[in-house]
């Protein structure tokens, strides 16, 4: 049987003497959306910054496709293939559409297919397309939050992390955004996604777990967790 895309076992970490992750386990199968869900302050950002290299873990192994990443440096983990787009875009607002793409590319692996897959962006966003040599500042939040997963794709990421991606994106901008992530994701690519509107990363997420005080209190399939009571009540409000 094959490796999963991501694999995090008995992840710890944390912050001088505070602990944040307690014990993780996540799986992200090859090709899948996997939804990670918890309240602020549930431990989601640390995850991604021990994922990213960002934090050594303290504790426990994270590998990517069936490799193990934890004592790599950060370019190191995108070079081997985990890429993050992340919460409040952070582009280089001076530079164009164009270029902000562009820095994404900066392995080896991935200046060498740059044309090619800048097509690949153009083609999924092709609002990008048109005004690529408009400078970043001068779109919609919707639009710059297509130039950072763009960007993110620039990678050649083996999986993709999305972290809230529809923050602060009226309602229309983020159906069209949910349906680009569906469209990423028959290129066979693997996606973790971090995401505040629940309802809507379920109904499309293969699986999900939930992240409470650092510890992940249910897992299942996005159809299960909406049906389950405790997730309605507490995330749901219903």
């Amino acid at each position: 049987m094959s490796s999963p895309a991501l694999r995090l076992t008995n992840l710890h970490a944390g912050y001088g003497d505070v602990r944040v992750l307690r014990g993780v386990d996540l799986e992200l199968p090859v090709g899948a959306i996997v939804a990670l869900i918890g309240s602020n302050g549930a431990g989601k950002t640390t995850l991604l910054r021990t994922v990213s290299g960002l934090l050594r873990p303290t504790a426990g192994t994270i590998e990517l496709g069936g490799e193990r990443i934890d004592t790599l440096p950060p370019h190191r983990v995108v070079e081997a293939g985990f890429v993050q787009s992340p919460e409040g875009k952070q582009l280089f607002t001076g530079m164009t559409i164009l270029e902000n793409l562009i820095v994404g590319a900066h392995t080896p692996r991935a200046r060498a297919r740059r044309a090619e897959t800048l097509e690949e962006v153009f083609e999924l966003f092709p609002i990008l397309a048109e005004r690529r040599q408009s400078p970043a500042s001068a779109l919609s939040g919707g639009q710059q939050q297509m130039v950072a997963v763009g960007r993110a794709l620039m990678a050649l990421p083996r999986v993709l992390a999305l972290d809230e991606p529809s923050l602060g994106l009226a309602p229309i901008m983020v159906d069209r955004l949910f349906e680009s992530i569906a469209r990423i994701r028959q290129r066979n690519l693997s996606i973790l996604i971090i995401e505040q509107n629940v309802f809507q990363v379920l109904e499309m997420a293969d699986s999900a777990y939930v992240l409470e005080n650092g510890q992940i209190s249910m897992s299942g399939t996005g159809e299960a967790l909406l049906k389950n009571d405790h997730l309605r009540e507490t995330y749901l409000g219903l």
